[in-house]
């Protein structure tokens, strides 16, 4: 095993982890940078890759991974319906298997892996919050490629991976929710616009204008977003107006 396993100290390793989360503008960046950090930080980079694994909803996906081949090797797993990060995650506990041509626990996921060159892997679960739950998935070209030591740091290192994690995703769902919260000030802005343009046409009130809308959204089945969008085109000669916010 080569040393590079121990170079960093537990700080380092905190330092570059909070780094991660806050230099990275892009989620999948920092998730993908993880992944890299983990497989170089956690075995012998020369023969490891990582991925991490996210299960919302019943349903996993591989959010990122330092190698295609881990991305690939965890497909196998969600078709099969299990495999040792599955089960790591599962049961909450890390999942080492030393030596994969003595594996007879997941035989599609054991074939594909095999075939894929990976002797060993070790799978630890994510600590998240609510109803997400995650796994780091690494994988190792030799069998034995996990020493006691390494076992032992991704027990520490994943508490820290896991805040790490934690503040990725919900990073994420701050930036959905932002842009669900524009997109609705958007068409109420359009809405509004067509509301006043029917006032003034026909001399009503904007509740009588609203309706209006209404009626020709669900006479046309139509979004009402896309009928008011429609009634300011159609009194604008100018193409270039707005009716959305700045970020």
């Amino acid at each position: 095993m080569a040393d590079e396993t121990h170079l960093l100290s537990p700080d380092l390793v905190i330092d570059h982890l909070q780094d991660l989360v806050l230099k990275t503008d892009d989620v999948k960046e920092m998730l993908d940078e993880l992944a890299e950090f983990s497989a170089v930080t956690l075995a012998d980079a020369a023969n490891a890759f990582c991925s991490i694994t996210l299960i919302q909803r019943k349903k996993p996906v591989t959010v990122a991974s330092s190698a295609e081949r881990a991305s690939l090797l965890d497909e196998t797993q969600y078709s099969a319906g299990d495999g040792p990060c599955l089960s790591a995650i599962r049961q909450q506990v890390v999942v080492h298997v030393p030596d994969l041509t003595h594996e007879n626990r997941w035989p599609d996921y054991t074939a594909a892996a095999l075939e894929a060159g990976v002797g060993s892997s070790l799978s630890v679960p994510l600590v998240l919050e609510g109803e997400a739950v995650a796994g780091l998935n690494l994988y190792s070209t030799r069998p034995h490629g996990f020493t006691g030591g390494d076992i032992s740091m991704v027990e520490t290192y994943s508490y820290h991976a896991s805040k790490a994690l934690r503040l990725a995703v919900r990073i994420s769902q701050l930036a959905e929710a932002r842009t669900n919260l524009m997109a609705a000030l958007e068409s109420r802005t359009t809405i509004d616009l067509a509301t006043g343009a029917i006032m003034a046409q026909n001399r009503c009130s904007q509740e009588r204008a609203f309706k209006i809308l209404k009626i020709a959204s669900s006479t046309r089945n139509v979004k009402l977003r896309d009928i008011a969008a429609s009634v300011v085109a159609s009194l604008c000669q100018d193409p270039t107006v707005r009716t959305h916010f700045d970020a």
